[in-house]
């Protein structure tokens, strides 16, 4: 079709490189919680010191300039703190310069947008490749004032990116901008302040291996106890030799806890974090470590049994199961979850929304088809103008979160996950299998359809139901209809070769033709129902 644009082959998701597991320091005392808020603070307040080096450095850093941060911290805290310091102010500040350059491509985007809009005549209607023009003179107005400002906006982050400025907060921009609406976000001064230095204390270290238990910094043992050792400042709170501090928690990782002692048990290396939660006033050991690449699933032997089709909406998952044929088997199936509320509870729904959805392609041995969705693009003001409800239900949709979980997931279950292009899902599907797959006892929605075409394109097969007839006499003269079954399947739309015996269910080949006693010629002439029964109804309509 003329004016669409290409869509893009299917390929099989790659599986997560590292696993995180995270437990709770239970049982501390006060000394503990006020040892690791000393130590947070001091290494924080040194992060946030390299962090400001590193900032003014800009493109001009170099591995010597690292060497020299490294260097100053190791004085004040010791080499291994001064190394994750560095390291981790090496990835923030990378960060921060991915996100500045998709701050630029959305200002781009807008900018265009606004000043196509802007040329166009006032009650122009958008078409196919183009957006139509502004309702009023006011509205032309505003715009024109609007994109005036995002040009602005724009000239000034080239400048920033061009120079090597970035702007970072640690502990966040949302936490500091409500430092001046406590009164909306509904909280005190101090409790602000107990968030604040919270988000910016520094308890994280790198693992090594070869050293004793994969870590020297933060050293958990297989019997779960944890020690610390202490920068050179606070040496003198130290309770065990070496200026190590062991704390009275101990853990004890639920998940994939025997992983995680097999290798500390051979010295191979793993990063610890230790942060507080002060909603709960809790501490938590988070633990992690890096995997080897798992054999990725060649995309023939992914489609060897099927897929489940999934279409991602605001409050639940629609799927449906295919065959190889491309035939959807058996009823739609819907997983809800609810996005409202705190990011935990909408990361919990997420989770167990997919767990369940997991389990059904594993009892069944299928693959998973999912949508390829990045909503970055899709989100701007300037694109859907006055839709505040389309756009806040795609920016409230966690596209990012869902893949990250659904891949790592999928891994643990021995899944394969397979990521399709979303263009023309929902709109093929709803034109070309909605009605198809209705019944009088049940009504095919538009996420049930859009499931189909997911899937059929991971199989490999157009989301059409039907090629194109043949040209003569609508007849299958020149060749196969359908697109559902491959050469030489069985139940394909073509002339059947005539098979005696077996597959007509009626006498062996060997046996004679002739019978001793002639039945009715009536009864003889009847066909066998069985022989005219396909194993899908879609093969035929």
């Amino acid at each position: 079709m003329d004016g669409l644009r290409d869509v893009a082959a299917p390929f099989v998701v790659p599986g997560p490189s590292g696993v995180a597991v995270r437990d709770r320091l239970k049982e501390l005392t006060a000394a503990d919680e006020r040892v690791l808020r000393l130590v947070g603070d001091h290494l924080g307040s040194l992060a946030s010191r390299d962090l400001r080096a590193r900032c003014a450095a800009g493109l001009d850093h170099d591995g010597q300039a690292w060497a020299e941060r490294k260097r100053v911290l190791t004085g004040e805290s010791s080499s291994r703190w001064a190394g994750s310091i560095t390291k981790a102010t090496h990835d923030q500040w990378a960060l921060a310069r991915r996100a500045q350059l998709g701050h630029i491509q959305g200002l781009e985007a807008g900018v265009r947008t606004v000043a196509c809009r802007l040329s166009q005549p006032l009650g122009e209607k958008a078409g196919r490749h183009a957006p139509g023009g502004y309702c009023s003179r006011r509205e032309w107005h505003a715009k024109s004032r609007r994109l005036r400002v995002l040009q602005d906006r724009l000239e000034a982050a080239r400048a920033d990116r061009q120079a090597g400025v970035v702007r970072v907060v640690r502990g966040g921009k949302q936490l500091l901008n409500t430092r001046h609406h406590l009164d909306a976000a509904q909280l005190t001064e101090e409790e602000w302040r107990q968030r604040w230095e919270a988000g910016r204390r520094f308890l994280t270290a790198d693992g090594e291996s070869g050293k004793r238990y994969g870590n020297e910094t933060i050293r958990v043992t297989p019997e779960g106890e944890v020690s610390i050792k202490l920068p050179v400042p606070l040496v003198h709170l130290a309770n065990a030799p070496h200026g190590r501090y062991v704390l009275t928690a101990r853990v004890r990782f639920a998940h994939r806890g025997e992983q995680w002692r097999d290798r500390i048990t051979a010295n191979r290396a793993v990063a610890y974090r230790i942060h507080e939660d002060v909603l709960r006033g809790r501490w938590y050991l988070t633990a992690s470590w890096t995997i080897p690449p798992v054999p990725q699933v060649p995309l023939a032997a992914a489609r060897t049994k099927g897929l489940i089709g999934i279409d991602t909406n605001a409050d639940h998952f629609a799927a449906w199961r295919l065959d190889q044929h491309g035939n959807p088997v058996g009823a739609p199936l819907r997983f809800g979850y609810d996005l409202s509320g705190t990011a935990a509870h909408r990361d919990a729904q997420i989770r167990h929304a997919l767990i369940r959805l997991l389990h059904f392609a594993k009892r069944r041995h299928l693959a998973v088809a999912v949508e390829d969705l990045d909503f970055a693009a899709e989100k701007t003001r300037e694109k859907h103008g006055r839709h505040k409800r389309f756009r806040k239900l795609i920016s409230g949709m966690p596209t990012a979160r869902l893949r990250a979980r659904l891949v790592s997931m999928a891994a643990e279950l021995g899944i394969c996950v397979v990521a399709v292009d979303p263009a023309y899902t929902s709109k093929w599907g709803a034109q070309h299998w909605r009605k198809p797959l209705a019944s009088s006892k049940r009504a095919t929605t538009r996420h049930d359809a859009a499931a189909v075409a997911i899937a059929r394109r991971a199989l490999g097969h157009p989301i059409r139901r039907r090629t194109a007839p043949p040209r003569d006499d609508r007849s299958d003269r020149r060749g196969h209809r359908t697109a559902q079954a491959g050469h030489g399947s069985r139940g394909r739309e073509e002339t059947r070769p005539r098979i005696p015996g077996p597959r007509t269910g009626c006498v062996s080949p060997d046996t004679e033709r002739k019978r001793a006693t002639s039945a009715s010629k009536t009864v003889r002439d009847a066909p066998d129902a069985q022989a005219w029964v396909h194993n899908s109804p879609l093969l035929t309509e």
